[in-house]
């Protein structure tokens, strides 16, 4: 690892910490009901969302009802969106005269990608989609799939720090503060930041030109920054090009390549503050972002030190490894030349951590242990910050079994913010930790089979398709991109495996938390667990690494472990 690379690992986490209090402090108002800043503006348009939809602001719902309208409003953006996608040949915005080429199962896992927040994307966006679908299909599912994570995230917070109430706020009020107040003003500054880099925003039509070589090339065009900012900010991932954010018309200079890694982390780290200030003690906020910086810290710095390693055999034969003025060293197959290892490591470990997706470098090209990190990152449930919402509802998941582990390990009945963590909770929680697991294990023995699929054989070829049910369970939807995945059978379970990973973690957490708001709070006693400190701190990073460990090391050894250990001793190149 060089200096230049830490520095710029350690200045990303400077300012994910700088930022995380005022973007939680400006959340917990805001879903507080208290006025914000942005109310004198914004607070007409709110108003009128409510009239045009019919919904009462002061009408608080059950968790049954807060999840029904989740799963009423999740449906119909997926039949809106698939049928978008059959239908663009006869609607408008389409210059490049696609015709209706979608086939109804990647229509089906596409729809089910971008409403689970997913993104995982089959196809080549310039060549699939027109420009109607790109923006008013995945643009807007990319703020809508974004805006209801994070209001799924505030009610369970309600519930931690409710007592003796059924309700946890409003699913419609939530949804549209989220998506007025943080999603769109976020977006149009970041947005607007973008074209002044060089990102494009247009609806110019392909532009077909003659290279150097006397070659014809077609270059794409389209509205492309206005996608770039939510896909960062809403943690979605999906990229208006195939090669996502290694595309210079999406991620031209260092300065937006930063931006964008900032947007993908900084409601997920605020959400911590605001989980802090709504229970009511803003030291359990610091310990959950402490142990989600700790866990980031941790893989981000294995990635790094694995890539400027390089490849042994490769050094073995005289190829130099090491980074001097004069080259990079280290791994640099499958890396985003223009901002080099380090900042390629730390993006991949950003994307992975978050439910994110995005990427500027190929991840089928890291070393084994390098690749190893991203799917680990994933299979622990996205909750290293995580996705927006989904990250810090993830992590109360762990925070539930942490404390029940510690309650057995003393004798005692589990408390956590001074409510009594009984069997309910501690059911609805491990549902969520099957259900994803089992998606993503059963899945990939499943797909096995489909060698025809894959661009590599053995434990690489194996990694390819664990790694694209990983990503789709954890909704996240980056891939290894050696697997042909754009068939009936794969665009079908990866889509369903994406509908598990989204709503059989969520309906369980609103079901714990509704039971959670019931209850009355207990007095703190000398024998209460304190969560707040390095103890449970340290508690929940093992809970989270040993539930991993042992749910996927069986088939991580499979995968990238066997393959580290075959390139160690040459029979890999």
């Amino acid at each position: 690892m060089t200096s230049n690379g830490v520095f710029q690992i350690l200045l990303y986490c400077s300012l994910i910490l700088a930022l995380t209090k005022p973007a939680g402090a400006f959340m917990a108002r805001l879903f507080a009901g208290e006025r914000t800043f942005l109310h004198p503006v914004l607070r007409p348009f709110e108003r009128l969302c409510y009239v045009l939809i019919g919904v009462r602001e002061d009408a608080e719902q059950r968790w049954t009802q807060y999840a029904a309208s989740l799963l009423s409003f999740s449906f119909w953006s997926f039949l809106l969106l698939f049928l978008l996608q059959r239908w663009q040949s006869l609607l408008p915005l389409n210059p490049s005269g696609f015709g209706p080429g979608v086939t109804p199962d990647l229509a089906f896992n596409t729809a089910v990608s971008f409403v689970t927040n997913t993104n995982w994307q089959s196809y080549s966006g310039e060549s699939t989609y027109s420009y109607l679908v790109q923006m008013a299909g995945l643009t807007v599912q990319n703020f809508a799939s974004a805006a209801a994570g994070l209001a799924v995230a505030i009610a369970v917070i309600r519930g931690f720090a409710r007592q003796q109430t059924n309700t946890l706020g409003n699913f419609w009020v939530d949804i549209t503060r989220a998506a007025v107040y943080i999603l769109l003003p976020l977006s149009v500054l970041a947005a607007l930041f973008f074209c002044s880099q060089g990102v494009i925003q247009n609806f110019t039509p392909p532009t077909v030109v003659t290279t150097l070589e006397g070659q014809q090339q077609v270059i794409a065009q389209g509205p492309v920054a206005s996608q770039e900012a939510i896909k960062m900010l809403g943690t979605n991932g999906g990229g208006f090009f195939n090669a996502n954010s290694a595309h210079p018309f999406e991620n031209p200079t260092p300065l937006t390549n930063l931006l964008q890694m900032v947007l993908i982390f900084v409601l997920p780290a605020g959400l911590t503050y605001t989980f802090g200030r709504m229970v009511g003690d803003q030291r359990q906020g610091w310990a959950l972002f402490s142990a989600m910086s700790v866990l980031f810290l941790a893989g981000v710095f294995v990635v790094y030190a694995a890539e400027q390693a390089g490849n042994p055999n490769l050094t073995q034969l005289g190829v130099a490894s090491i980074a001097s003025e004069d080259q990079p060293g280290g791994n640099m197959e499958g890396k985003e030349v223009r901002f080099g290892i380090a900042a390629t490591a730390l993006f991949a470990t950003i994307t992975t951590a978050a439910s994110c997706g995005a990427v500027i470098g190929m991840h089928d090209s890291f070393t084994p242990l390098g690749g190893l990190v991203p799917l680990f990152n994933m299979q622990v449930g996205e909750v290293i910050f995580g996705g927006v919402g989904a990250g810090l509802y993830g992590m109360l998941l762990f925070a539930i079994l942490a404390v029940f582990i510690a309650g057995l390990m003393v004798g005692r009945t589990p408390e956590y913010l001074g409510k009594r963590i009984e069997g309910k909770e501690v059911k609805m929680a491990m549902l969520g930790l099957i259900a994803t697991a089992a998606a993503i294990l059963l899945f990939s023995g499943a797909s096995t089979g489909f060698t025809a699929n894959l661009n590599n054989g053995g434990p690489h070829g194996f990694a390819e398709i664990l790694y694209a049910y990983t990503s789709a369970a954890a909704n996240n939807g980056s891939a290894f991109a050696g697997l042909n995945a754009n068939t009936p059978w794969f665009n079908t379970t990866l889509g369903i495996a994406m509908l598990i990973g989204r709503f059989l973690i969520i309906i369980p957490m609103l079901a714990a938390a509704g039971n959670l708001a019931s209850k009355k709070r207990l007095a703190v006693t000398s024998g209460t667990l304190p969560t707040h400190g390095l103890l449970f701190v340290t508690l929940l990073i093992g809970t989270i690494v040993i539930v991993g460990a042992l749910t996927f090391f069986p088939a991580l050894s499979l995968g990238p472990i066997v393959e580290h250990f075959l390139l160690q001793q040459g029979r890999l190149f």
